[in-house]
């Protein structure tokens, strides 16, 4: 297993790994900055990482309330995801690419797994195909009415046409 850096993609060259190989699970910290683009996905100084298992609502996808009021509960995802890692430092275990060709890894700010956090406070679903794992946290956040589950909304997929 190799060791890589999602700092740029000068520094994932430098680690001997490169944004196109990363069937590993590696262990990496960016010392860049985390932040968020979506409910699911993380800039580390230009290096885009989805976050693996889950699917959060998109950037403008919105939801209805349970009184008809519509919410951005995209933006309502990016910023949950943006609080979590604001000032922390991220660590990242490569699992893959996504279909875009984006690096997809497990993440966690000290022993926090930010996909299964996501999940469970309501803002993400366990990804169909890839996130068996998170189901029980998605469930947990359903039974709790937390986040997306006041709401009326459409998985994540379907809004994405997946």
């Amino acid at each position: 297993m190799k060791a890589f850096c999602i700092t740029s993609i000068m520094v994932l060259a430098l680690c001997g790994a490169s944004a196109s190989a990363q069937n590993h699970a590696s262990d990496s910290v960016g010392p860049a900055p985390a932040q968020a683009l979506s409910g699911d996905t993380l800039d580390f100084g230009g290096v885009q990482v989805r976050l693996y298992g889950i699917q959060a609502p998109h950037l403008d996808q919105t939801c209805r309330t349970r009184k008809g009021k519509m919410q951005h509960c995209g933006r309502m995802a990016t910023l949950a995801l943006a609080e979590m890692v604001r000032g922390q430092k991220v660590r990242c275990e490569a699992k893959g690419q996504d279909a875009q060709g984006r690096l997809q890894a497990l993440c966690f700010v000290g022993w926090m797994n930010l996909s299964e956090e996501m999940a469970a406070s309501g803002y993400a679903m366990a990804d169909p195909d890839t996130g068996a794992d998170f189901v029980r946290a998605e469930t947990f956040a359903k039974a709790r009415r937390e986040a997306l589950w006041q709401s009326e909304f459409t998985p994540p997929w379907e809004w994405r046409g997946e």
